[in-house]
């Protein structure tokens, strides 16, 4: 089953890849490694978001990481590659605007960890940080940066 039909069985829509908003590219292609600058949450094209531990539930967190996930494998996808060619999901950096007691940032990027092994079974399996930070970009509740490695052609 190819990785499209895989997101569409299990009822997953990827979104229209975001443009940037600063002085970078969403993409960067060096050898066989895929670079994808971190990617904001957005759920029913409205971006999500407040603090965890303050006015962001576990819950929504979660559905925000997972957001973030889908944005990743749109921007590879906006980027000419066929997500087939995604051999392994190499590491995913999840930052969490978090209050300052809040620790429950693994939780949270669970939502882009189990989304990725979800679609992409053995190959989203992959190493990650889970780091909680005092804001983000756009007031969003999640961010999450990638680095994948394709297959060869």
């Amino acid at each position: 089953m190819t990785v499209e039909a895989c997101l569409a069985e299990k009822g997953y829509k990827l979104p229209q890849a975001a443009a940037p908003v600063a002085s970078y590219l969403p993409v960067v292609v060096h050898g066989n490694l895929v670079h994808i600058s971190g990617q904001l949450p957005f759920v029913d094209d409205e971006l999500v978001t407040g603090k965890l531990g303050d006015d962001v539930s576990l819950e929504e967190g979660q559905k925000a990481a997972q957001a973030c996930a889908l944005m990743i494998l749109a921007q590879v996808k906006a980027a000419g590659i066929e997500l087939d060619r995604i051999e392994r999901v190499v590491k995913l950096g999840v930052f969490v605007n978090s209050s300052a007691d809040y620790t429950d940032q693994p939780k949270v990027a669970n939502g882009a960890s189990d989304l990725m092994v979800d679609v992409l079974a053995e190959a989203g399996k992959h190493a990650r940080s889970a780091v909680g930070v005092a804001a983000l970009p756009l007031g969003a509740a999640v961010e999450v940066d990638a680095i994948i490695a394709l297959a060869s052609d």
